[in-house]
This record gives structure tokens, sequence and C-alpha cells, in this order.
């Protein structure tokens, strides 16, 4: 008998994640494809409170695309996620909707609970060690969720409408990086975080903080002086305070132009490692704590996970 195939979609604000695999009898899996592509669908999300026609065309052209990919490698089942940006856009809904009625395939809009609750998921599965605390935080285009998971279960969680795009939308820097605007981001996703995170996450007394999406994954690729991106290079990759301040430095010195030009820097990036940084650095601020495990594994991972717990 043929192992199953299983297909998962993160259809995120910034990012849509396709991972297809193969299942083992006792729920394994085996990767047959995988690719993540910048669509920007939170594009000025922020100032109109909609989702412009044109970023919903391109994030469909693009979902569309890894359905019939997924398809073709085989996978039987395809599971369609998508987070922040449609779930806060006034017609989010309808985008969903639509996107459901033309692909053929559901589209499920999560809570940021349940963002979060999936996210920590595919990040346990994922760590090569995972004895004792976690706090995870995934820094999204439209919302960063922070997870503390405790004997594999969320012990505590919360989603802030704290994402990349509106930070760069609001806070460009199409040249080097103006150091007085970057600490008025800084400052201001610093007061967020005093605010909005529970006290739980922010002295979680834990033995490991691990971070997720392409600006902590891509960090680590920096670190790592990698020309070409390498996920197991990058997965379980210790990223210091320091170096995400080195990093920060160098990166601000650059022109957009620059950025994009570097290696392991995605198309349509380079604007938004600037206020990723930002939070990541405000994180370790808030948390007291010195570094961060990078982990290639999160949303995407945790919904194949639960796509093949319901499956079995």
């Amino acid at each position: 008998m043929t192992p199953p195939r299983l297909a998962s979609i993160d259809l995120g604000t910034n990012t849509v994640r396709l991972l297809v695999v193969e299942v083992g009898a006792t729920g394994q899996w085996r990767v047959i494809d995988q690719d993540q592509r910048i669509t920007r669908l939170g594009e000025g999300l922020a100032a109109r409170g909609r989702l412009g026609e044109t970023p919903m065309a391109r994030t469909g052209a693009v979902v569309a695309e890894y359905i019939d990919r997924a398809l073709r490698a085989g996978a039987s089942e395809t599971h369609i996620i998508a987070t922040s940006a449609v779930r806060e856009a006034a017609n989010g809904r309808e985008f969903a909707a639509a996107l459901q009625r033309t692909t053929g395939r559901p589209v499920q809009v999560v809570s940021g609970q349940d963002e979060a609750r999936l996210t920590i998921r595919g990040i346990l599965k994922g760590l090569r060690s995972s004895a004792g605390p976690v706090l995870a935080f995934d820094i999204g285009g439209g919302s960063t969720e922070f997870v503390l998971a405790r004997d594999g279960q969320v012990a505590a969680a919360v989603s802030l409408k704290l994402g990349v795009v509106p930070l760069a939308e609001r806070y460009p820097f199409p040249n080097r990086v103006d150091r007085e605007r970057y600490r008025e981001m800084e400052d201001e996703i610093g007061r967020r975080l005093l605010a909005e995170l529970p006290p739980p996450l922010r002295a979680p007394g834990v033995s490991h903080v691990v971070g997720t999406a392409g600006t902590v994954t891509t960090l680590g690729a920096l670190d790592l002086g990698l020309t070409e991106y390498d996920a197991e290079r990058v997965h379980g990759h210790r990223l210091s305070r320091g170096a995400v301040e080195r990093l920060r430095d160098q990166l601000g010195s650059l022109s957009l132009a620059e950025r994009a030009a570097l290696p392991c820097l995605e198309p349509g990036r380079a604007d938004l490692i600037i206020p990723g940084v930002a939070i990541v650095l405000a994180t370790l601020e808030a948390t007291g704590v010195s570094a961060v495990v990078v982990s290639d594994w999160g949303l995407r991972e945790g919904i194949m996970a639960e796509a093949i717990e319901a499956w079995r």
C-alpha cells in the first residue's frame, strides 16, 4: 500500500508557505516538497482596513499554484489555514470564500489563539531537545504570537497586532536606517510588549526561547554567513543578543537595494527585516533572555501535525 501524502498551506499576511509530506505508519512524515513565497497579502491593510485587489490576486495565484503542486506531488488532502490579514480585514472572509470557490479547497480562518497553538505544536515537533518549558514567538506580517508551553501543552499565549508589514509601512527605510526614526519604532514596539505581554510571558523561567518565521530564520542564515539558505543548518542555530545587535547595525548601514542584494534575503524581505530585528530585540529585552534558538518549523508544520492526527 502506498503511504498517504498530505499538504498544508500557511496563508499569512506576508508569506504563503507550502508543505507536502508522506505520512508513515506511526504518524511521522517525510518531506516531499516545500516552498514559500512572499505575496504581501496585508499590503496597505493597516491604512485601509481592507485587503487590496492586487495583493489578493497575487496571493490567490500562489495558493492555486501550490494546490496544483500538491496534487502533482500526490497529496490526497490540502489543508489551508489563513491568519492575521484574513481575520482582521473587513473583506477577509469574502476573500477566503472566493479562494475556496476558485480552488475547490476549504480555507480555514483561525483565531490568534489557534494560530499560537498551531505554531507551538509545529515548533515542539521540530525541536531537537524539548525538555523543560519553552517560550516561542512567531513574527508574522500582521501579528506576532507568543506562546509558553509546559510539558508540550500551551500554558499561556497571546497574539499581538504587531507585524512587520504595517511597521515597515509606517517606518520606511529606503536608504540607510535613520537611527532616530529606528529608535522611535523600537520604543513603540517596547511599549507594546510591556503593556500587552501577560506576566507569565514576560518572566517565563524557560529552558528554551525559540523564534520562528522569516525574520528569525533570515537572521540565523545571515549570522551563519550562508550564501544560500540551508534549513538544516539554520534550524536549531543559537542567535545571541549580541549577534542580533551586530546584524541590526550591518543591515541598518545598507540601503534598501543593498539589503535586497544580500544572499539569503528572499525577494520582498529587504524592507521587512528592519522592523523584524526590532521585534526580536524588544522580545529579548521584555523577556530578559540573552539568546533565541532559531526554528525553521512553525505554523505550517503545526497545521500538518494536526491534519495527520485527524487523518489517522
